[in-house]
């Protein structure tokens, strides 16, 4: 049975030949899925109805944060709506991990889960990025006052009261501390999931391994 209390909220951009299969896979434990199509111009979007998403369009690209607040607001007005997932569009993310993540929310004992890479012992992580990912968990529970393992993992899951509290001003990578911060000040409950991060020839081909990198450090610095 698909859930639908829960609704996926998808950045995309630039992702035309992987996004579609990533949803129709996802579409088969969720029946709600929100992609928010940050000004891409590869004909993502095209593939994102054509798996069956609901599609929300930025009209130019204002940056993974920003996309994010678009997808929590827009779920936001659908008051059955109980759970909420960040999920990305290039095939990084599992749908089983979404679902033990989703069973510890639903336990009411936390109101959002932080997927670790970190705690499950399947995902290689080495060089440059695991230096700046544990400069980036050093730095986040110095500020934030939030102790986890994986600062900047993109996968969580969080109940209606985190999604209304969050305002997402940081519009590019930032928003990924941003997040973890608010949790920190409202004193919301937390805890964290083991994940698999699926690094595949896709996304070695774009670089992005190295790109996030550069991208945290730039996080880190302009906070």
């Amino acid at each position: 049975m698909r859930q639908s209390d829960t609704c996926l909220i998808v950045p995309v951009f630039n992702e035309v030949t992987v996004v579609r299969e990533v949803l129709e896979t996802a579409h088969k434990s969720f029946s709600r899925i929100v992609c928010v199509d940050d000004g891409s111009s590869d004909g993502s979007a095209e593939q994102i109805r054509d798996a069956g998403a609901t599609l929300l369009r930025h009209a130019i690209n204002l940056g993974q944060g920003a996309a994010l607040q678009t997808g929590i607001e827009f779920a936001l007005l659908d008051e059955s709506i109980r759970y909420f997932v960040t999920f990305d569009s290039d095939g990084q993310h599992l749908v089983s991990d979404v679902e033990r993540m989703l069973e510890i929310l639903r336990t009411d004992e936390v109101d959002i889960v932080f997927g670790s890479r970190f705690l499950s012992g399947t995902t290689d992580v080495i060089g440059l990025k695991k230096l700046v990912l544990k400069t980036a968990v050093r730095y986040t529970s110095a500020t934030s006052n939030v102790r986890l393992s994986d600062a900047h993992n993109g996968l969580r899951a969080f109940n209606r009261d985190v999604a209304s509290a969050l305002q997402l001003r940081m519009s590019g990578m930032a928003h990924a501390s941003e997040i973890v911060t608010a949790v920190g000040r409202a004193g919301f409950r937390y805890t964290e999931a083991p994940v698999t991060i699926v690094y595949s020839e896709y996304s070695k081909a774009k670089g992005q391994s190295l790109l996030n990198s550069v991208n945290i450090l730039f996080d880190l610095i302009f906070r």
